[in-house]
């Protein structure tokens, strides 16, 4: 599976700096003025992972495949975005593919760079976008019961949703996230899938903050930190000036640079890790001489439908998998000393895959 992230906020905020810098694409015009971003960027951008790399030098493939994450920046929302103000709701939709909102957030104070509320106020700024998302469910939401309540009149199972969608509309009506609505059946599931609400989705909150403020909290961060606890999210800080600076060093460079600051990582890998954890995602690998690489699925799955990762033939015609754990793998230097070992294992259709394994799929075609 894919995994995307919608970088939101106020105009101004470092959006489109971020977005440069997450991506190493120098594609988002940036710039001291509202809505320097015109159409939604988008970008694929492989997921670091030192596991995969440590792969690599020991199998020598002819190429190696990275999972990606996708990243997408709209225009920054304003007050009334929902209902057409500023650029529109227009970009509200590109949020609703994504998995995960990554809600950049001004931290810092700087003169010289035009704040669209006049002054910095980490929560209220929150508080604008978060309402925008909201009304903006609350008008699709609206939408979809005036369908539902034409539907009702001759059929039952619309009429059964339509007294769902009437409650999870009151909810939002009281100014509640859908995430927080408490439902369980399949019915609000399927509601879920087909609205992909945005009040339903994980976020994460970018405090964007000055060189100084990624040292030591300041008052922006620690106000930002207590509001996420109380809605149950995280924050990770970051500065979008430094993170551009970091796209024109390598690895080693990168590192040296972090350990100057008394920081450990780049604000890409914080959003990956954290994105993965929220979504409740893993990797596995395939490592062979024509490719190594890495997939992406949900934790807890069982191997045949690991393996429909790769091809939807693998799942139907799984037989057995052989899995080599990925310490194993690297300690004994490969598929064929980890056999010998005996550290290869040959797992059936009930075999819930880990997180690192190195795998090999036996099925028929």
């Amino acid at each position: 599976m894919k995994l995307s992230v919608g970088i939101v906020g106020l105009p101004n905020v470092g959006k489109s700096t971020t977005f440069n810098a997450l991506t190493k694409a120098q594609n988002a015009e940036s710039a001291n003025y509202p809505f320097c971003t015109i159409e939604p960027n988008k970008a694929v951008v492989p997921v670091p992972d030192e596991r995969i790399d440590a792969l690599a030098k020991i199998v020598n493939p002819e190429r190696v495949m990275y999972s990606t994450i996708d990243f997408v920046d709209i225009a920054g929302l304003v007050r009334g975005a929902s209902k057409g103000e500023g650029l529109g709701n227009q970009f509200l939709a590109n949020i609703k593919e994504t998995e995960v909102i990554l809600h950049m957030v001004r931290c810092f104070e700087d003169g010289n760079i035009t704040h669209v509320e006049g002054d910095i106020d980490p929560i209220r700024d929150v508080e604008i976008i978060e309402t925008e998302l909201l009304l903006a469910d609350i008008q699709s939401l609206e939408n979809r019961i005036e369908r539902l309540t034409k539907q009702a009149k001759a059929n039952k199972d619309a009429k059964v949703e339509l007294e769902l969608a009437q409650r999870v509309l009151e909810h939002l009506n009281e100014n509640h996230p859908v995430k927080i609505f408490e439902d369980d059946s399949e019915l609000f599931k399927k509601l879920q899938k087909e609205m992909r609400f945005l009040t339903d989705k994980e976020i994460i909150y970018g405090a964007n903050v000055d060189e100084d403020g990624l040292i030591e909290d300041n008052d922006f961060v620690i106000k930002l930190n207590e509001y996420a606890k109380s809605k149950g999210a995280t924050v990770i800080k970051l500065c979008s000036k430094i993170e551009e600076e970091l796209v024109a060093l390598d690895e080693d460079e990168k590192v040296e640079f972090l350990l100057e600051l008394g920081v450990k990582e780049g604000g890409l890998d914080k959003i990956i890790k954290l994105s993965f954890e929220k979504l409740g995602l893993i990797n596995y690998f395939t490592a062979g001489v024509k490719e190594v690489r890495s997939w992406t699925i949900e934790a807890g799955i069982k191997a045949p439908k690991a393996a429909a990762a790769i091809h939807n033939d693998f799942e139907k015609g799984f037989i057995r998998a052989e899995v080599i754990a990925y310490d194993d793998f690297v300690k004994y230097e490969g598929s064929t000393k980890a056999k010998d070992a005996g550290a290869m294992r040959l797992e059936g259709k009930d075999y819930i895959v880990n997180d690192g394994d190195v795998m090999v799929f036996r099925f028929n075609v």
